[in-house]
């Protein structure tokens, strides 16, 4: 594998375990770098090869940030530019060249040796260019110009769009922010592999789509093996540039089942598809998969056929120093183990795209996980295309994920605040309910998570109470919940009503902060805080979470719940964690209260 794996490169691993190829050259490190508040980088040069840029900046980190080099600041800076130099490999060489970013905030334009290469709009979302043709012998010019206008029609998620801190607003993120790297490919490449798994008839389908239409018959080959082991090889020929290949997993003489994905075992079928030209391979792309099965009837969840009771926690994924960025891929399997560690079953990765990395990691250490795309906070036209555009490209992204079964398109009417009485909000809503289930048919789909629903698979409210027996007075009927109202909002949008399919679960409650643990007084400004004022000790704390912990669970027709939150995040100090993941109170015990009444910690009943 050619790759700059060199420890001094921050996030020198690969960042798509579940989109591989052997051909793998990271870009990550020092890159040169600009403001260009008065948008003058093309008067000044800034795209020509060889113009040097006045600053350093470390990627993948962005500039507001203290891994970056630059930060931390709030300062705003809408226009950046970047620019490093590098050799193409000599493994790629007589190949075409991709060059891959796996997220920039949020519309780049980039340039090779002074030529547009392309561009991509939208922060959270990973893009390609086949930069090929634009390539010399030697040293190549890369400059890429980003610009984050503080907008509110496009997704930003927790990323305030002012200076300092505001409610649960944090400092937001503007540039590159995942890795930089490139493949090679042959005359075809494989843009996409999606795999469907069918638990009840022991098959998968695999869809396969190439960059280019085939000009000639070309020979596609999967490779399913588990363990290690090769358990199916299928060949077929084709001329088409999206084929569907369905296999029978069970083996001939193979006794064993097929295994199922679920959080006490997480089973990852390996998958390596090749395309070959005249028995030549020109591509061949390694990714992986789960047999699993999400659906909701009778307002009851299921995993493989048998219902599931979630235990989520609410995850934002942000550092101290690297802010959305992930400091390290450890950082990652810590935040995922301290998870499993407090008895939890699964998180809510909340308002975040995530690193593609966690979801890997949450796969390999059976973690459910609720995939939520960042709101945007003005409605407008471009609002619209934004989030579509941005929910499509989650969906392409994370498909052959196993851990995430549910996805969330808008938040407690974030964006579309009008959505109780407004039809264009509401018809928004329908629409990306509708489109993700066009896209994704294997997972559910909670539509406006905390009230005011449409069309959705998960009633999902949101109450922060502060005692056992409100809890239980708010959720004593669901009747009265759905036809009126939950503590203060609406259930459903004016003019929806429930057809008696959807689960019920509670997807916000706790929010507790400790008076003397963690991050305390102001943080840029602004005080500190947690739901229903602080606890003084561990006991208080232990006394409150206790008590509205199984208010829920004692709600007869809820199907699970999700606590906010995993890490304390800047002047919301609500956390289990501190910012620097540390617990503020006993692991085992809080383990112990999320338990399921038969002692099980993945919890399935």
């Amino acid at each position: 594998m050619a790759s700059t794996m060199n420890q001094a490169i921050p996030r020198p691993e690969h960042p798509r375990p579940d989109f591989m190829r052997e051909t793998f050259f990271n870009l990550n490190g020092v890159w040169q770098f600009a403001f260009d508040d008065q948008d003058r980088g093309f008067a000044q040069g800034y795209a020509r090869p060889g113009t040097r840029l006045p600053l350093s900046i470390t990627v993948p980190f962005c500039y507001q940030s203290a891994m970056s080099g630059i930060g931390p600041t709030d300062e705003i800076h809408p226009i950046l530019w970047y620019r490093r130099t590098f050799v193409v490999p000599e493994e790629m060489q007589g190949k075409r060249v991709l060059l891959r970013f796996g997220a920039v905030d949020f519309e780049a334009k980039v340039y090779v040796n002074g030529q547009l290469a392309g561009g991509h709009r939208g922060g959270y979302t990973p893009f390609a260019l086949d930069v090929t043709d634009l390539l010399c012998e030697g040293e190549n010019d890369l400059c890429v110009r980003v610009q984050d206008d503080p907008d509110c029609v496009q997704p930003r998620g927790k990323q305030y769009w002012q200076r300092g801190l505001m409610g649960c607003w944090y400092t937001p993120v503007s540039g590159i922010w995942q890795t930089v790297y490139l493949e090679a490919v042959g005359e075809y490449a494989i843009r996409q592999i999606h795999v469907t798994p069918d638990i009840d008839r022991h098959l998968f389908t695999a869809e396969i789509a190439l960059d280019a239409q085939p000009r000639e018959e070309l020979e596609l080959e999967l490779t399913v093996s588990f363990e290690g082991k090769v358990r199916r090889v299928v060949r077929l020929n084709t001329q088409d540039r999206i084929t569907r290949v369905p296999v029978d997993m069970i083996v001939r003489g193979d006794l064993s089942p097929v295994r199922l994905w679920a959080p006490e075992d997480p089973a990852l079928y390996d998958l390596s598809v090749r395309v070959l030209k005249a028995g030549t391979a020109v591509d061949c792309v390694k990714t992986y998969f789960g047999m699993r099965k999400v659906e909701v009837r009778d307002g009851r969840v299921y995993l493989n056929n048998c219902p599931l009771y979630q235990r989520l926690v609410l995850d934002q994924g942000y550092w101290p120093d690297s802010l959305i960025t992930p400091p390290s891929d450890e950082a990652i399997r810590l935040d995922l183990q301290y998870t499993l560690d407090f008895g939890y079953n699964g998180a809510r990765k909340h308002q975040k795209v995530e690193d593609p990395r966690y979801y890997y990691w949450a796969d390999k250490m059976g973690v459910l996980v609720w995939g939520e795309l960042p709101s945007a906070y003005d409605f407008a036209d471009e609002t619209v295309a934004n989030l579509a555009a941005t929910m499509m490209e989650f969906i392409d992204r994370d498909f052959n994920h196993p851990s995430i079964i549910t996805w969330v398109p808008l938040n407690e009417s974030w964006g579309v605040r009008q959505i109780y009485t407004d039809k264009r909000q509401q018809a928004t809503g329908r629409m990306l309910y509708h489109m993700t289930k066009a896209a994704d048919g294997t997972r559910l789909c909670s539509s406006n998570d905390g009230w005011e629903q449409v069309e959705t698979d998960v009633c999902a409210l949101h109450d922060y109470a502060a005692e056992k027996a409100v809890i239980k007075a708010h959720f004593a009927s669901r009747e009265t919940v759905e036809a009126h109202a939950c503590d203060w909002r609406p259930c459903y949008a004016e003019g929806t009503r429930p057809t008696g399919r959807e689960a019920f679960m509670v997807t916000e409650y706790g929010g507790i902060a400790f008076t003397h643990v963690g991050i305390q007084g102001e943080m840029g400004g602004m005080q500190t805080w947690g739901y229903h004022g602080k606890v003084e000790d561990e006991e208080a704390f232990f006394a409150r979470f206790k008590g509205v912990t199984d208010g829920i669970r004692e709600i007869p027709y809820c199907q699970g719940y999700c606590y906010t939150q995993l890490t304390d995040v800047m002047q919301e100090i609500n956390g289990l964690l501190t910012p620097d993941r540390k617990p503020k109170m006993n692991v085992e015990r809080l383990r112990a209260l999320n338990q399921s009444p038969d002692g099980t910690t993945n919890q399935i009943i």
